[in-house]
C-alpha cells in the first residue's frame, strides 16, 4: 500500500520554521544549542523519534512555540523529522549552524510562507516526500521589483 496526502504546515502567517530530517535522541538538545544563541530569538522545536518508544522530542525558549511544534510534528506524523519555529530572528541567521549538526541529515525548507508538506504513507509508515512552499511564480521582476528587494534587504539589515 502506498498513498500520497499534503499536511498544511499550522502556524501564524508570519511565523518563520525550518522543517528537516534527522536522526538520533539527543538532535533536540544539539539544536537548542544552536538556536539559544542567536540573541533576542525566541524558538520551539521538535523532534519524532522513528524506534524505540517513538515519542516527539522538545526544547525551547518559548513554551507557546515549543507546544506549536509539537503539534506539528505529530500532525504530520513522520519518523525522524523535525521542526523548528523561530520568531525575533531569520532562518538565514541559524541555516548553515543547523544544517551542522552531526544529526542532521537534511532540510526541507525554510520559510515564513503557507507551507504544505507531500507526505507518503507505507505499510511501515509515514515519510515527507517534499514540501509546496508559497506560492507559483507570477512573473520576472522588473526595475521597480528590484528597487524594493534591495531597499526591504537594507531594511531588514542584511545589507548595508
Amino acid at each position: 500500500m502506498l498513498e500520497f496526502k499534503t499536511v498544511a504546515i499550522k502556524k501564524p502567517a508570519d511565523l518563520n520554521f525550518i522543517l528537516g530530517q534527522s536522526h538520533f535522541i539527543k538532535t533536540v538538545e544539539d539544536l537548542y544549542e544552536v538556536l539559544v544563541n542567536v540573541p533576542g530569538a525566541k524558538f520551539g522545536l521538535a523532534f519524532s523519534e522513528a524506534s524505540g518508544e517513538c515519542k516527539v522530542r522538545s526544547e525551547g525558549n518559548d513554551a507557546e512555540l515549543k507546544e506549536l511544534a509539537c503539534a506539528n510534528v505529530l500532525e504530520l506524523a513522520c519518523g525522524h523529522i523535525f521542526i523548528i519555529f523561530i520568531d525575533g530572528a531569520y532562518p538565514v541567521s541559524v541555516l548553515n549552524a543547523v544544517k551542522t549538526v552531526p544529526e542532521v541529515c537534511g532540510i526541507y525548507c525554510a520559510t515564513a510562507n503557507p507551507t504544505e508538506v507531500i507526505i507518503a504513507q507505507t505499510g511501515s509508515g509515514r515519510g515527507i516526500m517534499g514540501v509546496v512552499d508559497g506560492s507559483s511564480p507570477r512573473g520576472i521582476e522588473a526595475p521597480g521589483d528590484i528597487a524594493w528587494r534591495k531597499d526591504l534587504l537594507r531594511k531588514i539589515g542584511y545589507k548595508l
